[in-house]
């Protein structure tokens, strides 16, 4: 394994905030340290934050968005802007992609990295002249409209799963709605993010209408969601923090929030579908991605109960083949988790399972301990109880659990069993089924009669999360809008 100064030696970048277009000093001293999570060595450190920090970074995007410097712009100039920008992304792919394996240990093998962040920025920048506002029909003496202005400042708090796309997914449809946006991202991830700020100048945005402030939640994170000047909050995260996001809303200004709160993703399969070796790929590989750190990642198999046993040794099979190493690698198709801290939460849960009366396939520990990394064997549980807590929680790791079902009834009641309401996906060939489970389940529906092989909609594609998944409307030409205020303009004119 090589050393932390030869893999970061060619990826250095200031990691404070980055505020009206350059980087500034932190007003805080103290530090987190991160350790690269393919051997554990120390390898950046990362400054908790200021409530100052915050401060300044909100008023510079006030200013920007007061005189008009970005909203003002007309949306071919912005869309020229954004384009350059997303271009700008894909050629530095390779750069941001190491930076994000640096951090968090996604392999650079696998897909939504940069180049899809830079094809998500142009379908919004595309976008921009798609949004159309409303006249009504009215009297002879009146005319009214409803027109779409932005929401004003856009605070953006994002994860440290996919650190480019997260915070492209955030700032592409901010900024061709023509927001201003502060950005903060995961303080497991930051580096990319401010690599993205630099990118956006040299693009063209204008200073101050992206400022990033890295550090921890309970400080930066809570002054931005608690900040009287901040129009619109949107978050990706867990449950209980966006919980706390609502409530900063409240306790604040009523500030917008839209919360992307996880999810604990069904894959149902019923005994139609025959051909095995198919969902076995798509299960494994919708599960394995970044290591199960995914928030749409299917990590409950609910299986018909005549296919159960053969489908579980398909899966097993895929699990104990996958490439485990240094995501640096091409070659490597399954890295370490974050860090430490996710590593031993996901090895507790790996625990539960073994404790809850369920039976263990395949995994159940760590992988490449020699190294110092934080790898845990893709791990699969079969006969897991619905009501147990690797089947109720979101652990955001390598970990599949794998419950029987009898009837239809049964495979909707356990599909919906969980707090979340992300996504689900049902496997039959029968329209009638694939018709009422997409009917009965609460989350969005996928129903595969036949392996995927389409892209669909593309980028225009929305989704709107179900219970504790979350609030609010991400992706497409309608996520785009939610970053649009409806303003009313009532004419009388005599």
């Amino acid at each position: 394994m090589n050393d932390i100064s030869h893999r970061t030696e060619n990826y250095q970048i200031d990691i404070m905030p980055f505020i009206e277009g350059e980087f500034v000093q932190s007003s805080s001293d103290a530090v987190v340290e991160l350790f690269d999570p393919a051997t554990g060595r120390k390898s950046v450190e990362v400054p908790i934050g200021a409530e100052i920090d915050i401060e300044k970074a909100v008023s510079s995007a006030r200013a920007a968005y007061e005189d008009g410097r970005w909203c003002g712009r007309p949306p071919s100039q912005r869309r020229e802007v954004l384009l350059k920008f997303a271009n700008m992304i894909e050629a530095a792919a390779t750069e941001l992609d190491t930076l994000d394996a640096l951090d968090m240990g996604k392999p650079i093998s696998l897909p939504m990295g940069a180049v899809y962040a830079a094809e998500y920025l142009r379908y919004a920048a595309t976008a921009i002249d798609k949004v159309f506002g409303d006249v009504y029909q009215s009297d002879e003496t009146t005319l009214v409209t409803q027109r779409r202005i932005p929401q004003g400042v856009v605070a953006a708090v994002v994860p440290w799963n996919f650190p480019t796309t997260n915070a492209v997914i955030k700032l592409a449809p901010a900024l061709a709605a023509g927001n201003c946006v502060v950005l903060k991202p995961s303080e497991s991830s930051p580096r990319s993010s401010l690599r993205l700020a630099q990118m956006a100048i040299e693009a063209g945005v204008a200073p101050g209408v992206l400022n990033v402030v890295p550090g921890v939640g309970s400080t930066v994170g809570r002054a931005l969601a608690l900040h009287m000047d901040v129009d619109m909050l949107t978050f990706t995260g867990s449950p209980a923090v966006g919980k706390l996001m609502l409530q900063y809303s409240g306790q604040s200004n009523m500030k917008l929030v839209h919360a992307e709160c996880g999810g604990k993703s069904p894959q149902v399969v019923f005994a139609d579908f025959e051909n095995l070796d198919t969902v076995a790929d798509n299960v494994a590989q919708n599960l394995l991605i970044n290591q199960g750190q995914l928030c749409v990642a299917g990590t409950r198999l609910l299986v018909q109960k005549e296919i159960e046993a053969a489908l579980v040794e398909k899966v097993a099979e895929r699990f104990e083949s996958v490439v485990a190493g240094d995501p640096l690698e091409a070659d490597t198709t399954f890295g370490p988790l974050v860090n430490q801290k996710q590593m031993e939460k996901v090895l507790t849960y790996i625990d539960e399972g073994n404790q809850c009366g369920a039976q263990l396939v395949c995994g159940g520990g760590r992988l490449r301990e020699e190294s110092g990394g934080f790898f845990v064997a893709p791990t699969l549980f079969r006969q897991v109880p619905p009501s147990s807590t690797i089947a109720q929680d979101e652990i955001f790791g390598p970990v599949l659990s794998v419950s029987a079902f009898s009837t239809m009834e049964e495979a909707i009641h356990l599909a919906n069993s969980t707090i979340y309401g992300l996504f689900a996906t049902i496997w039959t060939t029968q329209l009638s089924t694939g018709m009422k489970m997409a009917k009965g389940v609460r989350s969005n529906v996928v129903v595969n009669a036949c392996c995927p092989v389409g892209e669909g909609p593309g980028f225009a594609l929305s989704t709107e999360p179900y219970g504790q998944s979350g609030v609010g409307v991400e992706s497409g030409l309608t996520g785009l809008e939610s970053y649009l205020r409806r303003q009313l303009v009532w004419f009388n004119h005599g």
